[in-house]
């Protein structure tokens, strides 16, 4: 098998939660599907992923849409029960799916991190304990959860100025424990295996204020926000056997960020 043979997913099946989602979710079920994976895209909007799966469809690759809510125990068994029906097996799972919690230090409330901590913590726990499994059955499987460099390092107050942006801290506290549970299963099953390991990316180009904008490209060392084709490369990367002596690490996808 040649270099570049080892990247290919191939009959591979992988499971990209909030799959078709306008930010990561998107660029990560392309990139799987692109290098021949067969990908299930799944949130709670069936009506959306059924749309997105069906636009991958007709570029040639095998997507599927199924409906997902992260915050729910039942819905996370529900869909690993459909999955396994229809394909047998599941190979790589995604975990990009958020529990959006908005507002800052100063206006959030407890009750905003029991809803953050459904999804993000209970959800993320759940989802991952009833695919583990079958990887553990099957020896081989790869897990791969998109954290941050929030998850990393803490905001930088300065990119903010001149802006409403508010910067939360159920963010920075879900995307770190997100890292270290991953290195966490990485130890536990890397013998079984499953292999486990984080992406972190950096700040993400959506239509953010000038100041901001400008703020962040002073500051990164590549000198501009990470794009829809920038995330493929890694995911297809650690999904693959081109990574198969790689887990238990937070990979940096930052333009630097984190190096200053």
């Amino acid at each position: 098998m040649g270099v570049l043979d080892k990247f290919s997913l191939k009959g591979r099946i992988a499971l990209v939660t909030a799959g078709a989602g306008p930010l990561f979710g998107s660029s990560l079920s392309e990139g799987l599907a692109e290098a021949g994976a067969t990908v299930i895209v799944a949130s709670r909007s069936l009506e959306r992923n059924l749309r997105f799966a069906e636009g991958l469809v007709k570029k040639g690759y095998d997507a599927h849409g199924m409906q997902l809510d992260i915050s729910d125990i039942n819905s996370i068994h529900r869909l690993h029960d459909q999955i396994l029906e229809k394909f047998g097996r599941l190979d790589i799972l995604v975990n990009s799916a958020l529990a959006r919690v908005g507002g800052s230090f100063e206006t959030q409330t407890p009750m905003d991190w029991m809803e953050s901590a459904k999804g993000d913590m209970v959800g993320l726990f759940t989802i991952c304990k009833a695919f583990v499994p079958d990887m553990v059955r099957q020896q081989k499987g790869s897990l791969i959860n998109i954290s941050s460099i929030y998850g990393v390092v803490a905001n930088d107050p300065t990119l903010y100025e001149g802006t409403t942006m508010l910067q939360s801290p159920t963010y920075n506290f879900v995307k770190a424990g997100m890292i270290n549970l991953t290195r966490h299963i990485a130890n536990y099953y890397g013998k079984k295996g499953v292999r486990a390991n984080c992406i972190s990316p950096g700040g993400y180009l959506e239509n953010q204020p000038k100041p901001f904008l400008d703020n962040y490209r002073k500051r990164v060392p590549l000198g501009r926000l990470l794009d829809n084709e920038d995330i493929k490369g890694a995911v297809v990367f650690l999904a693959s056997d081109a990574s198969a002596y790689v887990t238990g690490i937070n990979l940096m996808l930052d333009g630097g960020w984190t190096s200053l």
